[in-house]
């Protein structure tokens, strides 16, 4: 006896679309979804779509007729919930362009629940795209199969994200100057990583992160690594450890 085919199929392309689904609905698709289904793709109508809009899931939606400009949707039914996603934050000092969008992208892929740019004494880019690094976000996410998008905050001093700290949540950080092994300091429950800049935190930055209750300095080998590489290592660890990679 024949297998039944899975349904949808896994070859369905996925879309993030940033309207509420539910099953009947009907969507009009913005230029650039339309481009990318249509003429990027050249999918036909009746073709199928999986669909998530970071509120309810994912959903299996059909190619209806609609302009070259604008396309349109109907949801015939979800596929998945949700996903519950770890309580962790990612807190990094800005760096060049193409380095800060592959962290959004990898962060993203990873699991991180929040991203936080914190501008310290030593950070050198401190004007940020919102957009852009949400679009490389939008695009990892639909990728490696997330329905939750991470939430991308406000540029934020490192001396006001510290005023401000919430209790409860740990801050670990990447110190230059030794640590503690990560893998033996993570324990469960919300939690942050920060990152700093190229240059490292200056003594005063690193004295006012160990004053902060909870704070503990990290060390993450014997090897200097650059920005983006100890944020998504540190992230990484932190995700084998205590995140949803258990």
């Amino acid at each position: 006896m024949p297998a039944t085919p899975a349904w949808p199929p896994a070859s369905a392309p996925r879309l993030f679309v940033d309207q509420p689904l539910a099953a009947g609905s009907d969507l009009t698709l913005d230029a650039a979804a339309t481009n990318y289904l249509v003429t990027v793709l050249r999918l036909k109508p009746g073709a199928i779509v999986r669909c998530f809009d970071d509120r309810s899931g994912e959903w299996a939606a059909e190619l209806g007729e609609g302009s070259r400009k604008a396309a349109r949707l109907h949801v015939t039914g979800q596929l998945a919930p949700r996903e519950p996603v770890p309580d962790l934050w990612l807190l990094a000092a800005p760096i060049k362009r193409q380095r800060i969008d592959w962290l959004a992208e990898k962060a993203c892929e990873l699991g991180v629940a929040r991203l936080v740019p914190v501008l310290t004494r030593r950070t050198v880019i401190e004007r940020l795209n919102p957009e852009r690094l949400r679009a490389h976000m939008i695009e990892a996410a639909e990728q490696c199969g997330r329905t939750a998008l991470p939430a991308l905050a406000e540029p934020v001093k490192l001396a006001t994200l510290l005023a401000q700290w919430p209790e409860g949540r740990a801050l670990y950080f990447a110190d230059e100057t030794g640590g503690d092994a990560f893998a033996g300091a993570i324990a469960p429950g919300p939690a942050a990583i920060l990152i700093g800049p190229e240059g490292g935190f200056d003594p005063e930055e690193r004295a006012a992160i160990r004053a902060v209750p909870g704070a503990i300095g990290l060390s993450l080998g014997p090897r200097i690594l650059r920005a983006e590489t100890a944020a998504l290592a540190a992230v990484s660890l932190w995700m084998a450890a205590a995140g949803d990679w258990r």
